[in-house]
């Protein structure tokens, strides 16, 4: 597995991401439209992808919460991929590299139907804490947090 660091121009990002909208759309049923609001990723300047023999299998990125903290975005591993590790090692690449630019602190937020991505979260020890901003009244919305140490 090879991971690079790049940005929301990159077009095996934008391809990784129109397959997580396209699940997305399913899963999130009638409040698509509310959460895709939010996922602009023309915003995402830190970038993780990451390929197996060259072909992209999966993809995250990070965004400035606050001074202190930064939300993780658009988290997604190709189903034909998954079971090999890519989402542990992007969001570990992504905890990195969070770090390195001195935040101490990942929050975000996941819909309660994203049954794995739930248990992904909770795996990589982060803890579910109130919604919050857009999410605060959204009852399929699952908001974590983890402080990097």
């Amino acid at each position: 597995m090879n991971l690079v660091r790049t940005n929301s121009e990159n077009d095996d990002f934008v391809y990784l991401v129109k397959q997580l909208d396209a699940y997305l759309k399913i899963t999130d049923g009638e409040e698509h439209d509310f959460y895709n609001q939010y996922n602009n990723i023309d915003v995402l300047k830190h970038v993780i992808v990451a390929y197996i023999d060259n072909k992209p299998v999966g993809c995250g990125a990070f965004k400035e919460f606050n001074k202190n903290s930064v939300e993780i975005k658009r988290m997604f591993t190709n189903p034909d991929a998954r079971g090999n590790g890519i989402a542990s090692a992007v969001l570990e690449a992504l905890e990195i590299w969070t770090k390195e630019l001195q935040y101490n602190t990942c929050i975000l937020e996941t819909g309660i139907r994203q049954v794995e991505a739930v248990s992904f979260y909770k795996k990589s020890k982060y803890q579910i804490i109130p919604n919050y901003g857009q999410y605060a009244t959204m009852e399929n919305s699952l908001c974590f947090e983890k402080e990097l140490i």
